[in-house]
Formats: C-alpha cells, sequence, structure tokens
C-alpha cells in the first residue's frame, strides 16, 4: 500500500486567472476560495448547501461552492461575486439591478443571489420572473430584505425579455 498524499494537484480559472494548488482532498471550494484564492465575497454561512451565500458559478452553472470539493473544480471556470463586475468597475447587469432596486441590506446574502441571478440571466435561455422569484427560495436573507431583492428579480427579468425580444 502506497503512502496516502498529502494533496490534491488541482488547475482551474478563477475570474478568469489560472491558478494551480494542492488542496487537501477534502477542502471545500468555498474555503479554497476564501482562504488560497482570496475570494472573500464567497460567504460561508450554514456549509450545508441551505442558506445560498456561498454560491459561485462553475462552468457557468450556480453552485453551492460549500458543498463542492475543490478538487472537482480541477479544470473549471469559477466565476465569484469579485468576477462579476467588468475590469473598469463597471457593474453587471445583476449587480446594477440589486442597487437600483434596494435589493441589499447588511450584504451576506448578496453575493449568493448575485450569483444565481447571473446564471438565470446569461445565455439564450434566460430565465422569466417567476423563475427568479422561484431562484430565490434557495437563498436565506437574515434582513428580511426579499422585497428588493424580488423587485430586481422582476426587473432583471423584464429587461432579459427586451433584449430577446429586441433581437
Amino acid at each position: 500500500m502506497s503512502e496516502p498524499q498529502s494533496g490534491w494537484r488541482i488547475e482551474l480559472a478563477v475570474n478568469g486567472q489560472h491558478r494551480s494548488a494542492t488542496v487537501e482532498p477534502r477542502t471545500s471550494l468555498g474555503d479554497y476560495l476564501r482562504l488560497e484564492a482570496g475570494c472573500t465575497g464567497v460567504h460561508l454561512g450554514c456549509e450545508h448547501g441551505v442558506c445560498g451565500a456561498c454560491t459561485v458559478l462553475v462552468d457557468g452553472r450556480a453552485v453551492r461552492s460549500c458543498l463542492m470539493l475543490a478538487v472537482q473544480a480541477d479544470g473549471a471556470e469559477v466565476t465569484t461575486v469579485e468576477g462579476l463586475a467588468a475590469p473598469d468597475g463597471t457593474f453587471h447587469p445583476v449587480q446594477q439591478a440589486m442597487r437600483d432596486a434596494h435589493g441589499l441590506q447588511c450584504g451576506f446574502c448578496t453575493p449568493g443571489v448575485l450569483m444565481t441571478f447571473a446564471a438565470l440571466t446569461a445565455g439564450e435561455a434566460a430565465a422569466g420572473e417567476q423563475e427568479m422569484i422561484e431562484a430565490m427560495s434557495g437563498h436565506i436573507c437574515r434582513c428580511t430584505g426579499y422585497q428588493g431583492i424580488r423587485r430586481a428579480a422582476k426587473a432583471l427579468a423584464q429587461s432579459v425579455s427586451g433584449a430577446g425580444e429586441a433581437a
């Protein structure tokens, strides 16, 4: 029997930047992103996949980074809330919608909500208003800020459907 490996080598892109690291096989993606990649916008709340604060995009899909191991993201493109805005600081449309609708209070749930909305509004099969509202059920806001978040979801759904109609 061979000696156990001290770590697992992974390579991935985080917010467009190539990263290479050796991680313990049990390290969650959320812990790797916060502690090794410096993405402190990834908020770890319940660490059971319930609160949604740790949501990130992995190859364009919204995932709970507390439930995914870092080794499972080997070779993937990971986007955190730090990677949403344009390099010049211009807000991503989901960030602008949340700002305009006053959809944030303490900000703990905000990164996860933004990442879920970003996944739902990307691509050609963008979600409608009802899908956006339903997706909020996977996020817990401790400040009861749901009404502002709902207004942002509605505005996003309308802007996406309006953009699709204009094409």
